[in-house]
């Protein structure tokens, strides 16, 4: 089917500029987190919700908006999304406060939720499945690149024009995408009425935001209450609740947001688990890493975005070659997922207050090269053989997969580090404390250990001292300051980086069930071959 005036390749790259953007900014702002601690006068719990709260924007409404572009065609969803989000940009680029800031992000993510599904849905309606491998490896391809280039293309705007731009380079390459995708993409009208599941799309929403509210906030209300007898613990516990009521209610619906012959086929099942931990552990080894080499090792964005443009160069060969490749994508998927578990350790082992940084270069390219040979076959392993009726839901199911996976990462690993911080920093500073005369111990840990969870300590201007304190003790004070940040502040980001690597194991177990012959072929996928699209 003829996708628009000049050819669905064409079209597709309207398609690939929206969904560049949307990976793009998933971890752009990592980069930016030094900036933003002290340009907005933020605590950490608060920047890392600018991350977060994207991420569940995204994530809580892709099911249903899966099914909105099956109703009232995929265009006019995804231009509908696309104007959104470029509102949103406008919104952060202006933010001057974090409550602003991390409400612009939030609307920004509900546009990225309405064009996600519809992205990989042309897909399948555009090419044939036998003619669909090259596509999804394009459109692979752009997921894995996207999401490494973000904190390089980050790095780049916040050192020479400010971190509000972050977020305003969306406009131009929004509008690009916005009137080829008006001026390309086709206006299909769907063949019959689609249902909403509007209780279950409720469920679903409530149920993970709360989840991941809690999880994310429990070290800031330290694990108690959040207002009046409401309490951090009680609130992940109805969040879990909703989730498996959902579950349970998908079974009974009538027009479910899951569709009952979505999970037939195996194959599409761990690729959705798949793709979960792969959005867990690229979301989640970020935070720490990108802190750790700006706020620790010295780096400024510039020069922190040129230590990781080797890994997004990696990412972007890898991606070329797994979409070429006439080998299995099974043994691309558990290669590229083992190649970034390497390279997470590696960097892990090597992480230390005074670590040269191109010592780093290796284990980022490892995980680059990881990254770059998932993408492409695991989106060919879960859609190729889906029939047309289901395509809109399995693209929302997919991508709520990897978003799922993304926004669990990034608050775990934002828990974990807070309290990572709230153990290795008091640490430091009572090693780093002997080197005081006794009389100051106690209020040289207690400063720190607030420091460290502010804006303070991140921009290095370390804790407040009294005014009465000499200025040779307060020269040493800050002094040790500094080193027992670094130390402790490495010593959590280490810790940290072990759970992207477990949940990347797991990945690879659940990749064992991804049974497909190489990335592409879909006449000998074992899945069926029918046309699918509109």
């Amino acid at each position: 089917m003829s996708g628009g005036v000049r050819g669905p390749w064409v079209a597709l790259a309207a398609l690939c500029a929206c969904f560049f953007m949307v990976m793009l900014d998933s971890t752009i702002v990592t980069v930016a987190i030094p900036a933003m601690l002290g340009s907005l006068d933020a605590t950490l719990n608060q920047v890392i919700w600018v991350n977060s709260v994207y991420l569940l924007a995204n994530t809580v409404p892709l099911l249903l908006t899966g099914r909105l572009g099956d109703r009232f065609g995929p265009k006019r969803v995804l231009v509908f999304g696309l104007v959104l989000f470029l509102g949103a940009s406008l919104w952060c680029g202006l933010s001057t406060s974090a409550g602003s800031l991390i409400a612009a992000r939030a609307v920004q993510g509900l546009g990225a939720a309405a064009m996600t599904p519809q992205t990989l849905s042309f897909i399948t309606g555009l090419f044939p499945p036998e003619k669909r491998g090259a596509p999804i490896a394009v459109w692979g391809a752009v997921a894995g690149v996207a999401t490494i280039t973000g904190p390089v293309v980050g790095g780049l705007l916040v050192q020479h024009v400010g971190w509000q731009w972050i977020f305003l380079l969306n406009l131009p390459i929004g509008a690009v995408g916005l009137v080829l995708g008006v001026w390309l993409l086709p206006d299909w009208r769907p063949a019959g009425r689609v249902r909403l599941d509007a209780t279950g799309a409720l469920l679903a929403s409530a149920g993970l935001g709360l989840l991941v509210f809690g999880l994310q906030n429990g070290q800031h209300y330290h694990w108690g209450t959040i207002v009046g007898p409401v309490g951090v613990l009680p609130v992940i516990g109805i969040g879990l609740a909703l989730i498996g009521g959902f579950t349970v209610y998908q079974r009974r619906a009538r027009d479910p947001l899951l569709p009952r012959g979505l999970f037939d086929n195996p194959i599409f099942s761990y690729a959705n688990l798949t793709h979960a931990a792969l959005g867990f552990a690229t979301t989640g080894m970020f935070l720490p890493l990108v802190i750790y080499v700006q706020s620790v090792l010295g780096l400024d964005p510039v020069a922190s975005s040129l230590l990781c443009a080797p890994m997004a160069v990696a990412a972007g060969g890898a991606a070329w070659v797994a979409g070429r490749s006439r080998v299995p994508g099974r043994t691309l998927i558990m290669t590229g997922l083992g190649g970034l578990a390497a390279g997470t350790v590696v960097l892990a082992l090597l992480a230390e207050p005074d670590t040269e940084p191109l010592i780093l270069v290796p284990g980022l390219v490892v995980a680059g090269l990881g990254i770059g040979l998932v993408f492409s076959p695991l989106t060919a392993s879960a859609t190729l053989g889906m029939p047309p009726h289901l395509i809109g839901a399995a693209s929302g199911v997919f991508n709520t997969s990897r978003q799922v996976g993304g926004v669990l990462g990034s608050a775990t690993t934002g828990l974990l580090l807070q309290v990572g911080l709230g153990f290795a920093v008091p640490q430091a500073a009572r090693d780093y404390a002997k080197f005081l005369p006794p009389r100051y111990v106690d209020e040289f840990v207690e400063r720190i250990t607030a420091a460290a969870q502010t804006a303070s300590q991140f921009g290095g201007e370390g804790p407040a001292v009294p005014s009465d304190w000499s200025p040779a003790v307060v020269e040493k004070v800050h002094e040790l300051a500094t080193d027992a940040f670094h130390l402790g502040f490495t010593n959590a980001a280490k810790a940290t980086l072990v759970l992207p690597v477990v949940v990347l194991i797991l990945g690879m177990v659940c990749a064992t069930g991804i049974r497909t012959s190489p990335t592409g072929n879909a006449k000998n996928s074992g899945l069926p071959s029918e046309r699918v699209g509109p």
